[in-house]
């Protein structure tokens, strides 16, 4: 897993909600840990754009229900700042289900854009991905 080059705000904490945009089964989904994140004592883990996560599936297919995956964050609604000076923000936080924790996704259409860091990070998330913002 590379570095990332942007300035991240890490905005979402252990127990936040995101809609789930893949093909997976999965609709809307539950934050449960970061992987790889170290912090200060009693502080809740957050993620940002590009992190490996642990979700639990709220809603969605039966069989896909009350499952505990991994997944990548590809949006997040606060806005972050690139090194050249421009800055992002999405509509929404969103996610995207891997099959396993090398990175290989789930699903097989991608609905809505993927952040630029997200397909730095994760090449096979790139192949798969047709908007890249």
């Amino acid at each position: 897993m590379k570095a990332l080059k942007a300035s991240m705000v890490r905005s979402l904490p252990v127990g936040a909600s995101m809609v789930c945009c893949d093909n997976s089964g999965a609709k809307e989904v539950k934050l449960i840990t970061v992987k790889g994140y170290k912090g200060t004592r009693r502080r809740l883990a957050s993620a940002t754009v590009g992190d490996l996560i642990n979700v639990a599936v709220v809603k969605g297919r039966p069989d896909m229900r009350k499952q505990v995956v991994p997944a990548i964050v590809v949006r997040q609604k606060k806005e972050y700042r690139r090194p050249d000076g421009t800055r992002i923000k999405f509509a929404d936080n969103a996610v995207i289900i891997l099959k396993d924790d090398k990175g290989n996704p789930k699903g097989t259409i991608f609905k809505g854009p993927i952040a630029k860091e997200v397909t730095e990070r994760w090449p096979a998330v790139a192949k798969v991905a047709s908007i890249v913002i």
